[in-house]
């Protein structure tokens, strides 16, 4: 029976009982009589009181143990053996008498010296037994508690002879420590308000409403000469798990774009250094379709024909529509699709019992689905080209420049980001808080000068280093100051390097260029480097973010 921790209090219930060393019950058949076993009788509360106090003593000497001298056990030892020698030899003068009395003629029952002799034997017996497994075991405390006394007297021998003890002591503590950081973790899991969200649910009908507006463009487009619309990815914190907001949460999904029929991409990398992130244009061309031609005899080969014939006869090319020179226009695609899906929402499932609102294009495609008149989604459409068949895209989606080009598309990692996600939340253990800890910093960064970008950055370079054993919920806390230690030192070296540039512990399921798994990684902060006063802002903005952190963890908003 494991023993309850130091001052938990014990029924009598709970105390250990050593039936086995009970002797079997009398035949159901025997009776004593009453005037002779009454005295006798009435002896047992006291008897079994006795036991329960020593057993008593024995657990409070276990919970709470005492040091004591040598000269006081050695004592104490002796009387518990003469007392044991003492028990015994009365034991076994009782019994021969009851032998005795058995052997005499003419006796057809027992006397009353004979019922009281194997009654008493029988208690004592119990008694007996009882009381020797308790001297046994007080004898084997005090040898352990005199065998610790002399190593503690002797604390250098102890460090060298026993560091097993030592190991099971620290595991023990270990695990005490693990329960006391649960409780803790599940504290701060219940005291801070986090934002109400399903996110799961909602993503997945934002999934579906794409999936079907993908599914309408790609009929509408089968026989155009306009880019190729592939399935909606979702991407960003709100598909990942963690976005800080519990309102106006945007949904962002990346539509791929194929080259149409007759064309194709070339991608071309930017020189501007000015750049915070890797920069491509994309140069369309016009490939030849003559042998498709002469095969389907439906398409026009693009290259060869006469403009005059191709003008009557088919429709622009992607040159002629959504191309600024010989580079595909990323304003012009984003109209293009803006027009695209208001022509294709009154074909949706969805039109019936949902209301489309479209916000002004720039570089995406934005608009409102409302349903039933109160619940708002608002669903960001980026596009993108994809780098061969890796997970890195040229997008759409804006930079921190104060202008770019509209020809100008960005590396964009989201899809990358999103699967390296997925990745670790098949590998964390259930009640993993790493997406806590990043929805919390997140919420405290709003309206600071830090880019939520730059905390995943920091957050995804921690889960490759620190096992993700060791970002379960007790672990909340020392989790949240490794976060906020590792931005301080990338403050104050002003450097911090962009996670997808050769980074030796990306999980294998996440395809990369070659160009990027050997390149030197970019610095995300090296404007800091560049800009002492950004710099000096910077760590403003990093104590800032310092004591918001405290203040939601003290008061829970």
């Amino acid at each position: 029976m494991p023993l309850p921790r130091v001052g938990a209090g014990l029924a009598a219930s709970q105390l250990p009982c050593p039936l086995s060393s009970l002797p079997p019950a009398p035949p159901a058949t025997t009776s004593l009589p009453s005037s002779h076993t009454q005295p006798l009788l009435s002896l047992l509360p006291q008897a079994m009181a006795a036991t329960e106090f020593l057993i008593r003593v024995l657990l409070g000497t276990i919970w709470y143990p005492q040091k004591v001298g040598d000269e006081l056990d050695e004592a104490t030892r002796e009387r518990m053996q003469q007392r044991a020698q003492l028990l015994s030899l009365e034991m076994s003068r009782l019994l021969q008498e009851l032998e005795q009395s058995r052997q005499e003629p003419n006796s057809q029952e027992p006397s009353s010296v004979a019922w009281g002799a194997l009654l008493f034997a029988a208690l004592q017996q119990w008694q007996f037994r009882a009381i020797t497994g308790v001297l046994v075991l007080l004898f084997g405390l005090w040898w352990w508690l005199s065998r610790r006394s002399r190593e503690q007297d002797g604390s250098s021998d102890e460090e060298s002879s026993s560091s097993d003890r030592e190991q099971v002591e620290e595991a023990q503590e270990e695990e005490e420590g693990n329960d006391d950081a649960d409780d803790l973790g599940r504290f701060f899991e219940e005291h801070i308000q986090w934002p109400v969200q399903d996110l799961a649910t909602e993503c997945q009908l934002v999934k579906d409403l794409m999936d079907n507006l993908v599914l309408v463009f790609q009929m509408l487009l089968s026989n155009s000469l306009m880019p190729v619309l592939q399935a909606a990815i979702g991407v960003g914190s709100t598909f990942e798990g963690w976005s800080p907001r519990e309102k106006d949460i945007t949904y962002r999904l990346l539509v791929p774009l194929k080259p149409p029929r007759g064309h194709a991409f070339h991608l071309e990398l930017c020189t501007d250094e000015e750049m915070p992130v890797r920069c491509f244009c994309i140069r369309v061309e016009l490939v030849c379709t003559c042998m498709t031609e002469q095969l389907a005899g439906e398409m026009l080969c693009l290259l060869h024909h006469p403009e005059e014939e191709l003008r009557r006869n088919q429709d622009p090319s992607l040159l002629d529509t959504l191309c600024t020179g010989s580079y595909l226009d990323v304003q012009k695609t984003a109209r293009w699709l803006h027009l695209l899906v208001k022509g294709a929402w009154v074909v949706l499932p969805q039109s019936s019992r949902c209301h489309l609102m479209m916000l002004p294009p720039s570089r995406s495609c934005k608009f409102q689905v409302t349903k039933d008149y109160s619940k708002k989604h608002t669903i960001e459409m980026m596009f993108g080209v994809q780098q061969g068949d890796s997970d890195i895209f040229l997008s759409s989606q804006s930079t921190e420049a104060i202008f770019t080009p509209s020809t100008i598309w960005s590396e964009s990692y989201a899809v990358a980001e999103m699967k390296f996600f997925r990745h670790i939340a098949r590998q964390v253990p259930r009640d993993s808080f790493h997406l806590r800890c990043l929805q919390l910093c997140a919420r405290a960064m709003v309206g600071t000068g830090f880019s939520t970008y730059t905390l995943k950055t920091a957050v995804m370079h921690l889960l490759t280093t620190i096992p993700l054993s060791g970002w379960r919920r007790r672990d909340f806390l020392l989790r949240l100051q490794d976060i906020m230690r590792y931005l301080r030192c990338c403050l104050e070296e002003k450097c911090l390097d962009h996670f997808f540039f050769g980074n030796e512990n990306m999980p294998q399921e996440i395809v990369l260029p070659p160009a990027l798994q050997a390149a030197e990684p970019p610095n995300l902060f090296q404007h800091l480097a560049q800009d002492p006063a950004a710099h000096a802002e910077a760590l403003h903005d990093f104590y800032e973010l310092r004591d918001r952190l405290t203040r939601l963890l003290i008061y829970g908003n």
